[in-house]
């Protein structure tokens, strides 16, 4: 057998991919090492070797580019997600979907990478960032309500159902990486970040299964 050819347009989509890498890797070096404020998209498209209307043709600001690693872990979540068995409870897909996300081990979470840690806690303090990161996760989590939707056959747009699961799931890992990064360990890496969802994860479960009306006791 031979080898497939790539074709002109695989080439190019490779070729973009790699220019946007370099560009979310130049945003993200040089605000870690300058401070959001002090890094210009000029810079960011000076050290990733491009033009400037190259980083406008592939980013909104330098915020997003810094951040299109919570994109890109987004799209993979609600991959894997969609790719859960369809007779599967939707919080229990989505935990398992994150679970999977991050035990690949081929294609690493970028949350587990140390300059992504330092990005996430400083994403908390920078508003610029926070607000650029709140866009992202609101973006991801829009596909995942969709996704859940069509796996309990209804309309996101008049059950509540959809939203709620995934805001409650979406929630619970949210709630993890703030812990991870602001940790104390530098060391801390893809293990420790697992092990915390799994158990932010059970905490939610306990706590929804206490908080169900029994209604024999109910007034």
């Amino acid at each position: 057998m031979t080898a497939t050819k790539p074709t002109t347009e695989d080439r190019r989509q490779r070729k973009a991919r790699q220019t946007r890498d370099a560009l979310a890797t130049a945003a993200c070096d040089l605000i870690l090492e300058r401070g959001t404020a002090a890094t210009t998209v000029e810079a960011i498209a000076e050290r990733a070797d491009v033009t400037r209307r190259t980083f406008s043709r592939h980013f909104a600001g330098k915020e997003d580019a810094a951040l299109d690693f919570v994109r890109r872990d987004g799209d993979r979540i609600n991959a894997l997600l969609l790719a859960r068995p369809a007779d599967e409870p939707p919080l229990l897909a989505y935990r398992r979907a994150v679970r999977d996300w991050l035990a690949d081990h081929q294609d690493p979470a970028w949350h587990v990478r140390p300059r992504m840690r330092r990005l996430l806690a400083l994403a908390d303090t920078e508003p610029d960032l926070f607000a650029a990161y709140q866009r992202i996760r609101v973006d991801a989590q829009e596909e995942s309500i969709r996704i859940v939707a069509d796996r309990l056959g209804t309309d996101d747009a008049r059950d509540v159902r959809p939203a709620a699961l995934v805001d409650a799931a979406a929630g619970v890992l949210i709630a993890a990486l703030r812990l991870w990064a602001r940790g104390d360990d530098p060391d801390a890496g893809a293990a420790d970040l697992a092990a915390l969802v799994e158990r932010a994860y059970d905490a939610l479960t306990s706590e929804a299964a206490a908080a169900t009306p029994d209604s024999t006791t109910e007034e």
